[in-house]
C-alpha cells in the first residue's frame, strides 16, 4: 500500500466550489438613462467681448459698518483678475473683477467720461472712483478703490482706465443692448464723491503675497 496520500484533482470549470456551491456569475446589466438631457452651455456675454487689459489687484469698498450703520469703512470686496473689456459689436467698454477661486462678480460698470479716478490718499498703487456699480445685480452708487502690487501695474491699470473713458464717450449714447454685459449697469452721470468719501483712509495695503 502506497504510504502517499492521493492528491485530489484540481476542480474542473464549471464544478462546485470548496461549499459545495457553484460560483455566482457576474451580473451582465446594462443601464439606460430614462431622460436624456440635453448638454446645457452656460453663456456670461463675455464671449461677445474683447479683453483689452487683465491684471490681478485687490478691490475695496466704502461702505457702512456691520454694527453701526452710521460709519463707513473700507471693506474688501475680494482679489483676483480684474479686466477691462470691449464688446465686438457696440464697442462700449466695462470693467468687470471676478474674485479668484469662486469667480463671483465684485465690480461691474461700464466706464463713462464723467468718472474721476484718484490716488487713494496719495498712494501710487491704488486708485479711487464713484461708479454706479452691477456687481449684486441692483444697480448702486458704489466707492470704490482697487490696490495693485506696485506702481507700475497701477499706472497701467489707469491708462487703460481712461483709455476706455474716452472710447466710450466718442460711441453714440444709445442704451446699451443687454448682451452687451451680465446685466450691467445703466449708462448715467457719475455724481461727484461726497465730502466724506474724498477723505476716506486708504485701504489696507496689499501684502507681497497678493
Amino acid at each position: 500500500m502506497s504510504t502517499e496520500e492521493e492528491k485530489p484533482a484540481p476542480a474542473a470549470a464549471g464544478d462546485d466550489d470548496d461549499n459545495g456551491v457553484a460560483p455566482e456569475e457576474e451580473a451582465q446589466v446594462e443601464f439606460e438613462p430614462v431622460v436624456k438631457l440635453e448638454e446645457v452651455k452656460t453663456q456670461t456675454h463675455e464671449e461677445d467681448e474683447t479683453v483689452l487689459f487683465k491684471m490681478r489687484a485687490k478691490l475695496f469698498r466704502w461702505e457702512s459698518d456691520s454694527w453701526e450703520k452710521e460709519i463707513k469703512m473700507w471693506k474688501e470686496r475680494g482679489t483676483g483678475d480684474v479686466r477691462f473689456l470691449q464688446h465686438k459689436e457696440t464697442k462700449k467698454v466695462r470693467l468687470l473683477m471676478r474674485r479668484e477661486k469662486t469667480m463671483k462678480i465684485c465690480a461691474n460698470f461700464f466706464l463713462t467720461p464723467t468718472m474721476s479716478i484718484k490716488e487713494n490718499a496719495g498712494s501710487d498703487r491704488s486708485w479711487v472712483w464713484q461708479c454706479y456699480d452691477f456687481s449684486e445685480e441692483k444697480q448702486e452708487v458704489s466707492t470704490l478703490a482697487i490696490r495693485f502690487a506696485n506702481s507700475e501695474n497701477a499706472q497701467k491699470f489707469k491708462e487703460q482706465f481712461v483709455e476706455g473713458q474716452k472710447i466710450n464717450g466718442e460711441l453714440p449714447s444709445d442704451p446699451a443692448p443687454a448682451a452687451a454685459a451680465e446685466k450691467a449697469p445703466a449708462e448715467e452721470a457719475t455724481p461727484a464723491p461726497a465730502a466724506a468719501e474724498e477723505a476716506a483712509p486708504a485701504p489696507a495695503a496689499v501684502t507681497d503675497a497678493d
